[in-house]
């Protein structure tokens, strides 16, 4: 089976770059450890989308194992929509609106 295409809804793609600036203003090493970690779960999903449990009614979502993050998802076609890179913590379901 082929990787399924990551398309990132422009709201994650603000959230990953805020994240990732976070850990770097507190330690260079940190934040390149989430920048791979990022790079590996959107891999990860590419491969085998439907491998994380359902989040919701049509999302998925894959927890970063070393960070409070996680990526939330929508299969739409051969493509993969990430909808938030959403915080752990931080304001539950605040993303939804975009599905």
């Amino acid at each position: 089976m082929a990787s399924a295409a990551i398309r990132f809804h422009p709201a994650a793609e603000q959230e990953a770059e805020a994240a990732y600036n976070w850990y770097a203003a507190r330690d260079p090493s940190v934040d390149h450890g989430f920048r791979e970690e990022l790079r590996h779960e959107d891999d990860a999903v590419a491969e085998n989308p439907e491998t994380w449990p359902r989040y919701g009614i049509r999302a998925r979502r894959f927890a970063f194992p070393r960070f409070p993050f996680s990526l939330v998802y929508v299969l739409r076609g051969d493509a993969v929509d990430i909808i938030p890179v959403a915080h752990g913590r931080r304001r539950p379901g605040y993303w939804q609106s975009r599905v």
